[in-house]
């Protein structure tokens, strides 16, 4: 057993998949967190990993954790592939939140994305996991830092999935009015930030319609952000290589679930698409079709089990 992992039995759980704790240390300080491994983990197979981020007053794996919120680990099991949910240390931030509004935190190679990021690339290497399958998603605060990850990590992440969260550089959007700044300004310096290493991370935006503390404003300003970062990303410029404007959009209503709108984006040209949107209608700040937590709506869409098979599972670094 390599040094700092701790096996832990959880009942029923440990049955279906085991949960391994660990930790993971730095010149940014030290983070917790548990890796789910499914029951058809075997070293010599490499697995896609899926890095699943916590909002506030959340934990990674204790009380009111987004494993229990997302359900991540019963569809790992069932899809094959790792789950690692780190936890927010209180001594940095007494809600648990994540600190995106802080600019050390929005750089590569320091602060809380050089933490969760060495910690993935830990998890990568002890368990002999596909490097090119790492995907992450994030809730609220968790969403704000996984955009800041796209943008600071796009050579680990293959693919973004943000849930009720803003776009890079948000805390100047939050301190100044969505009004006074606008999103291709942050994705001029998501471009900047990404520097050699840019590429057009693709990317899932989830929201609810009925959300009062991070308003759909967001997600719309999310697609706008990230369809300007990928045109910059093309060729250095801001010429419509890729745009704002759907390529596909659908309602769809299913028996006892909240009706959604799926939006993709893609490329001038056509091809796969590089950004998609959920609006769920009805849905506030909570999780549809979740498991046993605080900030959960009983009611679907599986937004779980749909962003990964429909989205993460699609995705590889090239």
């Amino acid at each position: 057993m390599a040094l700092g992992l701790l096996p832990v039995t959880v009942g029923q759980a440990a049955a279906a998949g085991r949960d391994i704790r660990g930790t993971f240390a730095n010149q940014a300080g030290l983070v917790e967190y548990q890796v789910h491994l499914p029951p058809r983990y075997r070293p010599d197979v490499p697995m896609p990993v899926l890095l699943a981020i916590h909002g506030c007053r959340m934990t990674g794996y204790t009380f009111n954790s987004m494993q229990d919120t997302s359900r991540f680990s019963q569809i790992a099991d069932r899809e094959g592939f790792i789950v690692v949910y780190p936890s927010q240390s209180p001594l940095r931030n007494l809600l648990g939140c994540w600190n995106f509004q802080a600019p050390g935190n929005q750089v590569r190679g320091q602060g809380e994305p050089s933490l969760l990021t060495g910690m993935v690339n830990k998890v990568v290497h002890e368990f002999d996991a596909d490097r090119k399958r790492v995907h992450v998603i994030g809730a609220s605060s968790g969403a704000a830092m996984t955009s800041i990850l796209a943008v600071t990590y796009p050579d680990v992440f293959a693919s973004a999935a943000i849930f009720a969260g803003c776009e890079y550089a948000c805390d100047k959007v939050l301190t100044a009015g969505p009004e006074n700044i606008s999103p291709v300004t942050t994705a001029r310096q998501a471009y900047a930030q990404m520097g050699s290493r840019a590429r057009q991370v693709p990317v899932s935006v989830i929201q609810g319609d009925a959300d009062a503390t991070v308003p759909p404003l967001f997600a719309a300003r999310l697609v706008t952000h990230f369809a300007a970062l990928d045109d910059l990303v093309a060729d250095g410029t801001l010429d419509g290589d890729v745009d704002d404007v759907p390529e596909t959009s659908a309602r769809v209503v299913d028996d006892g679930d909240r009706p959604y709108v799926k939006t993709t984006y893609s490329a001038r040209g056509g091809g796969a698409p590089l950004i998609e949107k959920y609006l769920i209608e009805g849905l506030g700040h909570k999780w549809p079709k979740g498991g046993k937590a605080d900030f959960v709506d009983p009611l679907g869409p599986d937004i779980s089990s749909l962003v990964w098979k429909d989205f993460f599972a699609t995705h590889a670094l090239p």
